[in-house]
């Protein structure tokens, strides 16, 4: 009987640890483990952390597509209430970064963030190797840290010559600008840029669409633009277009340079809301971004497979509209839903966007 219970506990631990392919335990990062797969051997860690946009669900919902159609190994990182444990975005605290040390690429989804500094470390370190980067939406403002902190050179304001604009300019290309386009209001078409349509990231992407209104910006000069983002009067991808406002960089790639003079490649868009990736071609542009990224342009095609994986019901984006007292490993697994929903959470989406909570500077 005793042997029939140790080997009972055993195999609950292990079925704890390992959940249709993703690891985890109370304490550790949410892991999609992929096996076969063009992305085998790699590694990929997602950083989600914004107030509004809900990173933390379009993030892990691109991470399972990467990982159980392709093969990567991915850790999804969240703001984490340290007394409960609940996914909270936007709160500065970030457990796990140490999983940033053997990245292979970095997507960053955060907002106004200023991190501890045993956080904060592997994230500057990865930088400095010239680590490969993807950047979304309001990544371009990801870090709001003081003048007095070891980290303030990557703060979205920063004012030093040599890292002006901080890591949202000398990095991403571009930094806070300012919005371009009503939430909720007005919706963005991406429209392909002519001249560039050629380029990898671009291969079988059709009619990128996203629901997030538009961001202004005027990226760097060694930036290669793949789409600009023309605000539409509407909410629907046959809105007209919105007369006051003509088309500005919404996707483009760029590389930077480490410490140590090597170059990392990076795709940034304004854009990747939790609902903008439900949209085929938007999706289908972020997977291709993460692959040209790591160099591997030769694996990107027009029939590569870019379904989700597993339920994917998205929030509709709003400050303070996340999907509550959820915690990391209830997404482990191909087949969890991304976001378990709560009922205070369908109360919320009930209501109309009318009366949700205006956009700040953001």
């Amino acid at each position: 009987m005793r042997r029939f219970l140790v080997a009972l506990v055993a195999l609950t631990l292990a079925a704890t640890l390992f959940l249709n392919g993703s690891g985890f335990a109370a304490d550790s990062p949410l892991v999609y483990q992929g096996n076969d797969g063009i992305g085998s051997g790699k590694h990929i860690v997602f950083l989600a952390g914004d107030h509004e946009y809900r990173s933390e669900e379009a993030l892990p919902a691109l991470a399972r597509i990467l990982a159980k159609r392709h093969g990567f190994k991915c850790t999804v990182l969240f703001n984490i209430d340290p007394e409960t444990g609940y996914i909270t975005p936007g709160n500065n605290n970030m457990p796990h970064t140490d999983a940033v040390n053997s990245a292979d690429l970095l997507v960053f989804g955060l907002r106004f963030q200023n991190f501890p500094a045993e956080q904060m470390q592997p994230i500057a370190d990865y930088i400095k190797r010239g680590g490969p980067v993807v950047g979304t939406r309001t990544s371009t403002h990801a870090f709001k840290i003081p003048a007095k902190s070891p980290f303030a050179k990557f703060d979205f304001q920063y004012k030093g010559e040599e890292m002006k604009g901080g890591f949202g300019r000398q990095v991403l290309g571009e930094t806070w600008a300012g919005h371009y386009g009503r939430n909720h209001v007005m919706s963005t078409r991406l429209e392909i840029v002519p001249e560039n349509a050629e380029h990898p990231v671009l291969r079988g992407v059709e009619n990128p669409w996203v629901e997030a209104g538009g961001y202004w910006t005027d990226p760097e000069a060694n930036s290669v633009v793949l789409a600009n983002a023309q605000p539409l009067q509407g909410m629907t991808q046959d809105s007209p277009i919105a007369d006051d406002k003509k088309p500005c960089p919404g996707a483009w790639v760029r590389t930077y340079k480490g410490e140590n003079g090597s170059e990392g490649r990076v795709f940034t868009t304004t854009y990747c809301a939790s609902e903008d990736i439900r949209n085929d071609g938007f999706r289908r542009l972020m997977i291709n971004g993460c692959l040209w990224t790591l160099g591997m342009e030769d694996a990107i095609t027009g029939e590569l497979n870019t379904d989700f994986v597993g339920p994917y019901d998205p929030s509709t984006f709003s400050f303070g509209g996340y999907r509550k007292a959820v915690k990391p490993q209830e997404l482990a697994g191909w087949d969890s839903p991304i976001m378990p929903a709560r009922d205070e959470d369908a109360a919320s989406e009930a209501k109309p966007a009318a009366k949700k909570k205006k956009n700040a500077a953001e």
